[in-house]
This record gives C-alpha cells, structure tokens and sequence, in this order.
C-alpha cells in the first residue's frame, strides 16, 4: 500500500480532531478525502506528512513509518498544503530550482525544473516573479515545488480553494493526469472535485470515517434513505401512497407522477407494485432516484 492508516488519533487539548480513523490507499489510485470545515481533513494529512504527531495508532507511507521514519516518508511524498506557502519575491525557476536544492537533487536539478514546469503548464509564466502571478498559476507552482523531486505519493489540501472555474478545471485535469503515474491522496469539501477528480471517496466527519467507496458508487453510501419514482396511468391521491409502510414523504413528480421518500432498508419497489394491482392502477414507468454526492454527504454530516 502507498498510504496506510490504523486506528489514528489526534487530540488538541481535551478535542478530538481524528477519532480512530483507519484506510489505506493502493499505488496509482486517486482518493478524495471529503467531508465539511473542521472534519479533520487537514489534520490527517499533516500527520500523513510528518507535520504533525498523532496521538495514537500507526500511518505509513511507502512502507514507512511517519513517526520512526519521516524523511525517509518526505522522500517520498510532495505535499501542497491548503495555504501554499510561497516566496512571492522569488521567479518561478529560481523558487524551483531553490527547492530542488533542498531535495539534493544536484546535477539534475536544472532538467528537473523544466520538467516540472512544462508537466505543470507553467511554461507560458516561467519568466515571472510568483508574486505577479495569478492564483491559478501560483497553485501550479504550489504543484510543481510537489512534484520537484519525483515522489511517488501527491497529498493535496484543498488544490482549487479559492480559483475561477477555469482555473479549477485546468487544475482538476492536471491532478488527473498525474494520477495516472502516482497516489494522490487529495482533500476537499467540493463535491464535484470528488466527482470530476477521484477514483474513490472517503467522506470524514467530526474525526471519524463515515464511508468509503468507489466514487462512481456514491449511491450505495446510503442505503437506509432511497427515492423511488413512479408514473400511473391516471390521478391518484399522494397520500395513500404516504401511508405505505417505510415511506417519509410523497412529491408529485409530472403527470401522475411522484418521488416517493422512503426509509428502509428494504426496496420497497414491489409494495408500490402491489398497492397499483390493488388499486387498478398501470405502472407506465418507475425506477430507483441515484443519489447524487452531494446528497449523500449531506446525510452522513448534518
């Protein structure tokens, strides 16, 4: 495993930030850690990053231990935190090449520069002082100081907070694309980054996991609340359908339609099947509402 998490705690006087949290992410997937402000986020990943010690249980990058091992773990892992720290005085080569020397990369370090720039799309603004740069681009070079020495995990906090939607997609397509070649471990509270980005989802909230899946099985974090649509032939009152056992509420949904809400763990499908046969009524169509992302995080974090 490229990243693997048992059973972390992290405490902050008498507050729990992380509470027993355990995953692990395999070499080349890309996850999103989702959940809202204050979930823990970023305390995972500084403790991912040797930043920060937990207070209990045991992480690993690479095979290496934060704690017992952290350079050998920095090494091995490029780190953008939320607030990319930058030296705005600096030119973009300069500012790289000055980290690469932090890495010791040496002789390579020119080749390694360009690389990263032209990987990063920096090309264009490469002449320029960060300062003068646009967020988008200083996110770039945010990316590009993570990249400088080829590690084989990406840990991103909060990569597009705070950029136009141009910018949020050009960023978007290029940690996609660096996933294809390394972990990314990135986090964020923007559904749609989970969605357009990810490969799977893990959705923290106050310190704990509450689910983990797929991303493009989002719909199955949640099986106790499902909304089942529905079309009869003709009119029939909403609230019969209501009085259905495991059924929360009933919205009229085009003509002789409806969303019907329901809370069971049983598909209540062949019920609505039974009550139209009782009532006479023809089922011209009904099928099972996917839940979006969004709509399962709200109801794992409210």
């Amino acid at each position: 495993m490229s990243i693997e998490v048992k059973n972390i705690s992290r405490l902050f006087g008498e507050q729990k930030a992380l509470d027993e949290v355990s995953f692990a992410v395999k070499q080349g997937e890309v996850v999103g850690l989702l959940g809202p402000n204050g979930a823990g986020k970023s305390t995972m990943m500084k403790v991912l990053t040797c930043y920060l010690p937990q207070s209990g249980g045991f992480a690993s990058v690479c095979g290496f231990d934060v704690v017992w091992q952290p350079l050998e773990v920095r090494k091995r892992v490029g780190y953008l935190p939320e607030h990319n720290p930058l030296y705005h005085d600096m030119f973009i080569r300069e500012y790289l090449s000055f980290i690469a020397g932090i890495h010791r990369l040496g002789k390579t370090t020119n080749k390694r520069v360009e690389e990263v720039i032209e990987i990063t799309g920096l090309s264009p603004e490469a002449g320029k002082k960060i300062g003068s740069l646009s967020k988008g681009y200083k996110q770039r070079v945010g990316l590009a100081q993570a990249l400088i020495h080829n590690p084989g995990v990406l840990i991103l906090d909060e990569p597009t907070s705070g950029l136009d939607p141009n910018q949020l997609l050009e960023i978007r397509n290029l940690v996609r694309n660096l996933g294809s070649e390394k972990t990314v471990l990135l986090s964020t509270h923007i559904m749609q980054e989970v969605q357009a980005t990810c490969d799977r989802v893990i959705i923290i909230h106050q310190g704990k996991i509450v689910a983990d899946a797929p991303t493009g099985q989002v719909q199955l974090l949640n099986q106790t609340n499902r909304i089942i649509r529905v079309g009869f032939d003709k009119p029939w009152p909403a609230s019969e359908l209501k009085a259905l056992r495991g059924v929360l509420d009933v919205i009229e949904h085009g003509e002789n339609g409806f969303r019907i809400f329901t809370q069971s763990e049983r598909d209540l499908r062949p019920e609505i099947f039974h009550f139209a046969v009782e009532k006479g009524l023809v089922i011209l169509w009904m099928d099972l509402e996917q839940q979006s992302l969004e709509q399962i995080f709200r109801q794992l974090t409210v």
